[in-house]
């Protein structure tokens, strides 16, 4: 289900994120925290690409994770540049803008793409249904990784864990952004209802993790 590439780039998202939260504590005296908000990136991140995979199988396709990156410039353009890797750069920035925040920054940093599963496609829905998937599809796909994290935002409160709850709740909103390949965009031109319900859940999620958790 996750092949050695995704393995990589998601432990080494977990790892980042789990860095940026603790990087004002000492992680001899406070290694205990350290460890709870490595475990708590470790649920929500792979729960959420988890649960993606699984909507991809049931619609006949599957998922790559890769790390989001900004396509080229037209005035910047040169020959042989690569992509910039945002997804890396930006948590590191809004970290030391929102620094005061010790657990708010950029958490979007992972995108997918999704390619049918042309061959159980046809075997189960003709030789053609599925030879491309619809922006519906992939949007349902997005949903259920923020779909997830808001139900783990929910258990997390009730056992008494707010942290783990409200980092939950931060993933969520910061790939509900539409915004270039990320969740929020996939899912806001697959179904803008679908969008604005998930959207509204986050926001009231978000009011609470502030003023209540």
């Amino acid at each position: 289900m996750f092949n050695k590439k995704e393995i990589f780039l998601i432990s080494l998202t977990i790892i980042i994120f789990a860095f940026l939260i603790n990087i004002s504590a000492s992680l001899i005296e406070d290694w205990q925290i350290f460890l709870f908000t490595l475990i708590s990136f470790s649920i929500i991140i792979f729960g959420n690409i988890f649960a993606k995979k699984i909507m991809a199988f049931n619609l006949d396709s599957e998922i790559e994770m890769q790390l989001w990156e900004t396509g080229k410039f037209p005035l910047v353009y040169r020959t042989g540049s690569k992509p910039f890797p945002m997804g890396a750069v930006l948590p590191i920035i809004t970290k030391i803008i929102f620094f005061p925040f010790n657990t708010f920054f950029w958490m979007a940093s992972m995108v997918f793409d999704v390619r049918p599963r042309i061959f159980r496609g046809a075997r189960r829905h003709g030789l053609y249904t599925f030879s491309e998937i619809t922006e519906y599809h992939i949007g349902l796909i997005a949903a259920s990784g923020i779909a997830i994290n808001l139900i783990f935002s929910i258990i997390g409160y009730f056992l008494g864990f707010p942290l783990f709850s409200r980092l939950n709740i931060y993933y969520a909103f910061f790939n509900m952004i539409p915004l270039s390949d990320l969740d929020g965009n996939k899912i806001f031109f697959g179904s803008k209802l679908l969008w604005s319900f998930l959207a509204s859940l986050i926001l009231i999620g978000m009011l609470f993790a502030i003023l209540i958790v």
